[in-house]
C-alpha cells in the first residue's frame, strides 16, 4: 500500500497491552492499543490523521489551519498544537456556548492562542462547512493562505493515518506473536475506522474491524465510511468496493447523546480504572469500551479469540460535569 509523505509528531509506534483482569472476567483475550499516548498536547488518535492532512496543507503552501468540532474537541486541540509547532495560525469553529468554566480542551485551545468562533449547536450541525468556508474567504482577504481540515480530520488524506496504524498493528502482531482477529474502535467522525478497515482489506488480513458509534447511527456512518474509502483511494491508487452490510458498526451505545454521559457509563470507566489502571474518557473511549464489554457478554465476539481495542485518547474531556458523576 502506497502512502504519501507526512509530517512526524506522534510518538509511534504506540504500545499494545493486555487487559489481564478484564480478560479473565470476560473469558476473552482483550488487548488495548495506547493511541492515547501519541503525545501530550497532541495526544490521541487525531494526530495520526493530522500528520497527513497538515503535510498536504504545507505542500500547498498554506499558512493557516481551519477546523471545527465540539467545544471539548480533541481534534481541535491537537490541530491548534500542531499549528503552533509549525509556526502556523489556527482558527477553530467550535460547537457550544461559553456558559461555564473554561476547562479541558477548550482551555488548552485558548492557551495555544487559537482564534475561536463559538457556534450555537443548531447552526453548527446544519451549517459548519459554510461557516468554515466563510472564515477561509475572510482570511484570504487578509492575505493568508488557509487550509480547511474537516471535523476529526476524517477525509481521504486524514484517514491515511489509520491505514498506517493498521500496518503498525500487523508488525506488532509479529513482534508479540499474537494474531488479533477482531479490532475495535470508536466512531465519532469515521476516519479512524475507515483507515483501519481499508488497510485491513488491502493487506488481505482476516481480522474483523468493528466500530462503536458514539453519535448518529450505524447507517449514517456506513455511508460516511464508503465515501472515505473513495477519498483514501485517491492517495493510495487502490480502490476497494465493499458492500454496506460488510461494514461492522455496533449501534446502541450513544447513551444520552454526544458528550452526554449516563451514570452506568461513568461507573464502568471508574471500574476499569481501578481494575486495569487505565483511564478512558467519557465522550469516546468510555462509551466504546462499555459497548465492547456488553457485546462480548451478548456473544457478538464468540467467534473471536484475541480482541484489540484502540484507545483513541480524550482524557482532557473529563470536564466538571463528568467528574462530578464519578462515585469516589
Amino acid at each position: 500500500m502506497r502512502l504519501p509523505e507526512k509530517i512526524s509528531f506522534a510518538n509511534l509506534p504506540t504500545k499494545i497491552e493486555k487487559l489481564g483482569r478484564l480478560s479473565e472476567e470476560l473469558g476473552k483475550e482483550i488487548y488495548i492499543k495506547r493511541d492515547d499516548q501519541t503525545g501530550t498536547e497532541i495526544s490521541g488518535n487525531k494526530i495520526r490523521k493530522l500528520e497527513y492532512a497538515v503535510k498536504e496543507a504545507i505542500n500547498n503552501g498554506c499558512n493557516y489551519l481551519i477546523t471545527c468540532g465540539g467545544i471539548q474537541s480533541n481534534h481541535a486541540r491537537a490541530t491548534a498544537a500542531v499549528a503552533r509547532k509549525l509556526g502556523m495560525e489556527v482558527y477553530l469553529a467550535l460547537r457550544g456556548n461559553e456558559n461555564g468554566e473554561v476547562e479541558g480542551n477548550y482551555f488548552l485551545d485558548k492557551m495555544l492562542g487559537a482564534k475561536i468562533k463559538l457556534v450555537a449547536p443548531e447552526e453548527f450541525n446544519s451549517n459548519v462547512e459554510n461557516i468554515m468556508e466563510n472564515i477561509k474567504e475572510d482570511l484570504i482577504k487578509e492575505g493568508y493562505k488557509p487550509y480547511i481540515i474537516p471535523m476529526g480530520a476524517s477525509n481521504g488524506v486524514g484517514s491515511l493515518g489509520y491505514c498506517e496504524a493498521m500496518e503498525e498493528i500487523l508488525q506488532q502482531e509479529k513482534e508479540l506473536d499474537i494474531k488479533f482477529d477482531a479490532i475495535v474502535t470508536t466512531i465519532g467522525s469515521g476516519g479512524t475506522y475507515a483507515g483501519l478497515y481499508y488497510a485491513n482489506y488491502i493487506k488481505d488480513n482476516d481480522a474483523r474491524v468493528y466500530g462503536i458509534n458514539i453519535c448518529d447511527d450505524a447507517e449514517y456512518f456506513k455511508d460516511i465510511v464508503l465515501k472515505l474509502f473513495k477519498g483514501i483511494s485517491i492517495y493510495t491508487g487502490e480502490e476497494i468496493h465493499i458492500d454496506k452490510k460488510d461494514i461492522d458498526i455496533l449501534d446502541g451505545y450513544i447513551g444520552n447523546g454526544y458528550a452526554l454521559s449516563k451514570e452506568n457509563e461513568i461507573e464502568f470507566i471508574h471500574k476499569l480504572a481501578k481494575l486495569e489502571g487505565i483511564i478512558l474518557d467519557p465522550v469516546y473511549t468510555g462509551k466504546a469500551m462499555y459497548g465492547l464489554v456488553e457485546e462480548v457478554k451478548k456473544g457478538t465476539f464468540d467467534k473471536h479469540k484475541n480482541i484489540l481495542f484502540i484507545h483513541t485518547g480524550g482524557i482532557f474531556g473529563w470536564n466538571s460535569v463528568a467528574r462530578s458523576m464519578v462515585n469516589q
